[in-house]
C-alpha cells in the first residue's frame, strides 16, 4: 500500500510547493526550495520505476471513489519511464539554473520564475501519472499555462511574441483534445482510460469515435510540434531563457509522445488505426519532418534555433515508431524519448553556457570560442555525436532499433530516411564545431572569454556522460521499454 501513496506524492509535493515558492523572498531561497523539491521527487520516481520493473501496476483511487467513477492514478512501465525522464531532467536542470537564471532573469522575478517552473514540472508529471483522460487535460493546462509564462521571461522582447504564438497554438491544441475527450465521454459515459479501452471496441463503427480520435490526435500533434504543426517551437526554444529551453526540449515533447502512444495503443487499439489511413499519414509526416527540418537546421544562424529545428526532426524519429506500429518500433520510440532527453539536454546546456559568457547564441559570435571553453566545446561534440547516432552513444541505440523495426517490415525507404537524417545531422552539428574550433576569432572580446562556471559544467557533463553510458548499458532503457511495450501493444500491434 505504501507504494501507491508514494506515487501520489510525486504530484502532491511539487503542487503544494509551487505557491510556497511564489511567496518566498527573491534570492537564493526559491532556487534552494525548488531544487530540494525536484530531487525529492526524482528519488520517488526512481523508486517507482524500480517497483514497476518487478511487474507491478500501481493503481491509486483519489477521494475514496473506486475507478472508473473516480479519478485513478495508474502507473505501469510506460508512464513510470516517462515520469523518470521528467523528474530526472528537472533534477539536473535546477542546479544548472542557479547561475543561468541569475544571469538571464531579473532578481525581482526569481520567486515567480521558480514557482512557474515547478507548476510546469507538476503538470508534466501529472500527465504521466494519471489514468483519467480528463484529468490528463487538467494537467496539460497546468503545464501549458506555466510554459507560456516561462517562455515570456526571455531577455529578448521576441520572447513575448514567441510565448503568445505558443499560447495561441497550444490553446487550439488543448481545445481539439478536449473536444475529442467530450465526444468519447458522450459515447461511452466514462473518462477512465482502462474503462474506455474496454468499451470502445464495440463502438469502432461509429463516426463519433473516429471524429474523437481525429480531434485528440490533431490536438496533441500541435502540442508535440509534429510537422507541419511545429510553427510555435523554433521561436519558443530560441527566445526562452536557457533553463526553460533545456527543460522543455528534454521533457515536454516526450510527454506528448507518451500521450499519443497511450491513446493509440491503450485507449484505442492499433487495429483501429490500421483500418484508417492514420498510420500512412503519420509515416508521411514523419519522413517530411525528419528531412525538411534537418535541412532547415543546416541554414540557421542561431545555435538555439538550429537545435530547435533538430528537435522537430527528432520528433519525427519518435513518431516513426508509432506509425510503424510493431512492438520493436514502439520500443525504439520509448528508448529514443529517453535518449533524446539526454542528448538535447546536454546540447542546450552547453549552448546555455556559451550564452552565459557571450549573452547570445548567434553562431557568428562563436568563432574560436572552443579553444577558450574546451569543456563546453567537448560537451557539444559528444552531444552532437549522440544526436547523429554514432556507435558508443545513446543516440545510436534508439536509431538502431528504429532501423531494425523498419527492416522487420521490409520498409527500406524508412531505413534510407533514418540514415539520410543522420547524415544531415552531421552537417548541422559540424556547423557548430567548425565555428567553435576551426574559425579564427572575429573580435578581441572573444579572446577574453573564459570557461563556463562549474555549476553549469557539472550538470552538462552529467548528461554528456549519460549519453556515453546508455550507449553501452541498455538494461534500464531497452529493458523498461520492452516491458512497457508488452502492456501497450499487446493485442494491438502487428
Amino acid at each position: 500500500m505504501i507504494e501507491t501513496h508514494l506515487s501520489l506524492l510525486i504530484i502532491v509535493i511539487p503542487l503544494m510547493a509551487a505557491p510556497v515558492i511564489a511567496a518566498l523572498p527573491n534570492g537564493r531561497l526559491p532556487w534552494f526550495v525548488s531544487t530540494a523539491v525536484v530531487w525529492s521527487v526524482f528519488i520517488l520516481a526512481c523508486w517507482q520505476l524500480i517497483n514497476i520493473q518487478t511487474g507491478n501496476v500501481i493503481s491509486y483511487e483519489l477521494g475514496g471513489w473506486a475507478p472508473p467513477w473516480g479519478i485513478e492514478y495508474r502507473i505501469d512501465a510506460a508512464n513510470a519511464l516517462v515520469a523518470l525522464i521528467v523528474a530526472g531532467m528537472a533534477a539536473i536542470t535546477l542546479p544548472y539554473a542557479a547561475k543561468s537564471v541569475s544571469k538571464e532573469i531579473p532578481k525581482r522575478q526569481h520567486s515567480l520564475f521558480y514557482a512557474a517552473f515547478i507548476l510546469c514540472y507538476t503538470g508534466l508529471l501529472g500527465i504521466t501519472q494519471t489514468g483519467d483522460i480528463f484529468n490528463l487535460f487538467v494537467f496539460l493546462e497546468i503545464s501549458s499555462l506555466s510554459s507560456y509564462a516561462l517562455i515570456s521571461l526571455g531577455k529578448d522582447r521576441r520572447a513575448l511574441t514567441a510565448a503568445y504564438q505558443y499560447l495561441i497554438m497550444g490553446t487550439i491544441g488543448a481545445t481539439f483534445f478536449l473536444i475529442g475527450v467530450g465526444l468519447l465521454y458522450a459515447m461511452t459515459g466514462t473518462l477512465n482510460m482502462a474503462d474506455l479501452a474496454q468499451r470502445l471496441p464495440e463502438l469502432y463503427e461509429h463516426r463519433t469515435i473516429h471524429t474523437a480520435f481525429a480531434f485528440i490526435m490533431v490536438g496533441f500533434a500541435l502540442k508535440l510540434a509534429l510537422f507541419p504543426l511545429h510553427l510555435w517551437l523554433p521561436n519558443a526554444y530560441t527566445y526562452a531563457p536557457s533553463v526553460v529551453t533545456i527543460f522543455l526540449a528534454a521533457t515536454a515533447t516526450k510527454v506528448a509522445v507518451y500521450v499519443m502512444l497511450r491513446v493509440v495503443f491503450s485507449v484505442y487499439d492499433f487495429s483501429f488505426i490500421k483500418a484508417t489511413p492514420t498510420d500512412e499519414l503519420f509515416l508521411i509526416l514523419c519522413v517530411m519532418g525528419i528531412l525538411m527540418m534537418s535541412f532547415y537546421a543546416i541554414y540557421q544562424t542561431d545555435a538555439k534555433r538550429l537545435l530547435a529545428y533538430s528537435s522537430i526532426a527528432q520528433i519525427g524519429y519518435m513518431m516513426l515508431g508509432l506509425a510503424l506500429g510493431s512492438m520493436l518500433s514502439v520500443t525504439a520510440t520509448l528508448v529514443h524519448m529517453f535518449n533524446h532527453a539526454l542528448m538535447k539536454g546536454a546540447l542546450f546546456m552547453a549552448i546555455g553556457a556559451i550564452v552565459y559568457r557571450l549573452g547570445n547564441s548567434k553562431i557568428e559570435n562563436f568563432s574560436g570560442l572552443g579553444k577558450h571553453m574546451p569543456w563546453t566545446f567537448a560537451a557539444i561534440v559528444i552531444g552532437g555525436l549522440s544526436l547523429i547516432g554514432v556507435p558508443g552513444t545513446a543516440g545510436f541505440i534508439s536509431k538502431w532499433y528504429l532501423v531494425l523495426a523498419a527492416i522487420e517490415q521490409n520498409n527500406w525507404l524508412i531505413v534510407i530516411v533514418i540514415l539520410l537524417g543522420s547524415l544531415l545531422a552531421v552537417i548541422y552539428v559540424w556547423k557548430l564545431v567548425e565555428a567553435l574550433y576551426f574559425k579564427a576569432p572575429d573580435n578581441a572580446s572573444t579572446q577574453t572569454v573564459k570557461e563556463a562556471p562549474l555549476l553549469l559544467l557539472i550538470p552538462t557533463w552529467v548528461l554528456v556522460l549519460a549519453n556515453i553510458y546508455f550507449g553501452f548499458d541498455t538494461e534500464i532503457t531497452v529493458g523498461t521499454a520492452q516491458q512497457a511495450v508488452q502492456l501497450l501493444v499487446s493485442g494491438g500491434g502487428k
